[in-house]
């Protein structure tokens, strides 16, 4: 028989399941893109990288890593573009695709579903 004045422990995840903990950190990690760019899903990724138990997180902080190095090679073409006029035309609709993504990837996220941001160099495997 139980005693009341036990603190109630909860069952453990299942296997492969995030923690609501990682899912809030994951999805942070996406929607800071759009200010810091790449710095946040760098720090996530360097500091859960190692840690098995955070499966989930490093897997989409290497995801927004990625997505997030892509939008700057595409911020500088558009800088290198504003020479010939097209770059200024270029870089709100950059912005326009790195915002809309990331708020995508960070409610995924959320949900505890991997999200997979589309036209992306995957350079951190």
């Amino acid at each position: 028989m139980s005693d009341f004045n036990e603190p109630f422990a909860p069952p453990p995840a299942p296997e492969g399941a995030a923690s609501q903990e990682d899912k809030t950190i994951a999805l942070l990690t996406h929607l800071s893109g759009v200010v810091l760019s790449f710095i946040v899903p760098l720090v996530v990724w360097l500091i859960h990288r190692d840690k098995p138990d955070h499966a989930f997180l490093n897997d989409q902080a290497k995801e927004a890593l990625n997505f997030q190095i892509t939008m700057a090679i595409a911020f500088l073409a558009c800088s290198v573009l504003t020479l010939i006029l097209i770059g200024a035309l270029l870089a709100p609709l950059v912005w326009l695709f790195d915002l809309i993504f990331c708020i995508l990837a960070g409610i995924k996220a959320n949900e505890g579903v991997a999200y997979r941001y589309p036209f992306t160099l995957r350079l951190i495997k």
